[in-house]
């Protein structure tokens, strides 16, 4: 057939690409597109890989179906004001936040008492009195380690200094990590349905001189990370605080003189605690914070009384058997 009449077959359309094949360059480039697809795609899920091992999303560790709550501590648990009252603490804001979220059926803090070491708060744990109301609780939350620490800090309010030695602020820091340690093994088996929250600590000194903090704020540090490796090794809750006060929280720990927060410093503590129990979702906004309603310590102590006579029309709930010895708040300990 000649080159004429080739070239008119061709326009006439009888010859065709077998199975619809096109041309040379243009399956290559073809095959080159989509295997630039298939390097792009790949790349993009390695980099999704890389990212989620080295920045992990926060997971909720939020309990599910009707809570008991219990606080355990020193007196940041029981709710201890700068002007040596008690009020409306991070515990309660924490038990007020819940019940607007989910079915709280059980809250007390009558566990907690200022002044307690993570040696008093293992003592408590191991009590008698303690069992009725940590056996049944599902969320249970800790706030003990300073109280081994600043009992060894000396604060001179006027002049802003601050002073401690080094040998026996070490070894109260390894006490605080045998004591906790053994809190949280005793949950273990007394709590055995508990999600156990270890709170961690804030820098109670900002009103103290810039060059005294340094050293105070590294032991304060390091507290801390004895109280999150030891959570991490008992699969406990870690909640940090210190970055919600800083060094300089002068509008959360108003007294030069005291190292309590006020009520802004507690619901920076409760809101600490909802990023680690609801990966933020809960959260206390200023207007949800009650109103002020302090009690002096023999005000406290004469309510307790009263509420743990119970009458024919009042149930009976494990915190009023508790003896008078074993109530928050029986003699006044200063630190916290």
């Amino acid at each position: 057939m000649g080159q004429e009449n080739l070239s008119s077959v061709k326009e006439t359309g009888l010859i065709k690409p077998v199975f619809g094949c096109k041309p040379r360059f243009q399956i290559l480039n073809l095959l080159y597109k989509e295997g630039a697809n298939m390097r792009k795609n790949f790349l993009f899920g390695l980099s999704i890989l890389i990212s989620s091992l080295l920045f992990p999303t926060p997971t909720s560790a939020l309990v599910n179906g009707p809570v008991s709550y219990v606080a355990l501590g020193d007196s940041l648990a029981a709710g201890q004001t700068p002007n040596r009252e008690i009020d409306t603490g991070y515990s309660d804001l924490i038990a007020q936040e819940i019940s607007r979220n989910q079915s709280l059926v059980f809250y007390s803090k009558d566990l907690s008492f200022p002044g307690f070491t993570t040696k008093d708060v293992l003592e408590r744990v191991q009590s008698k009195e303690a069992q009725p109301l940590l056996a049944n609780a599902n969320v249970i939350t800790i706030s003990a380690g300073a109280n081994d620490l600043l009992r060894l800090i000396q604060l001179d309010a006027k002049s802003g200094s601050i002073a401690f030695q080094q040998i026996p602020a070490d070894y109260s820091l390894n006490m605080a990590r045998e004591n906790m340690t053994a809190i949280l093994a005793e949950l273990k088996t007394i709590a055995p349905k508990a999600e156990v929250y270890i709170m961690g600590y804030y820098f109670a000194y900002p009103h103290a001189r810039d060059s005294q903090k340094i050293g105070a704020k590294m032991q304060v540090d390091k507290l801390n990370t004895i109280l999150a490796r030891v959570a991490k090794e008992a699969d406990a809750h870690f909640v940090p605080v210190n970055k919600a006060f800083g060094d300089t929280a002068k509008d959360k720990v108003p007294s030069p003189s005291d190292v309590h927060p006020n009520v802004e410093g507690y619901r920076a503590m409760a809101n600490s605690f909802f990023t680690v129990y609801s990966s933020g979702n809960y959260q206390v906004t200023e207007d949800e914070v009650p109103a002020g309603n302090p009690q002096s310590f023999e005000e406290l102590i004469n309510a307790q009384r009263n509420a743990s006579k119970p009458t024919e029309d009042t149930a009976v709930l494990p915190s009023s058997q508790l003896k008078e010895n074993f109530l928050a708040l029986t003699e006044w300990l200063p630190l916290i």
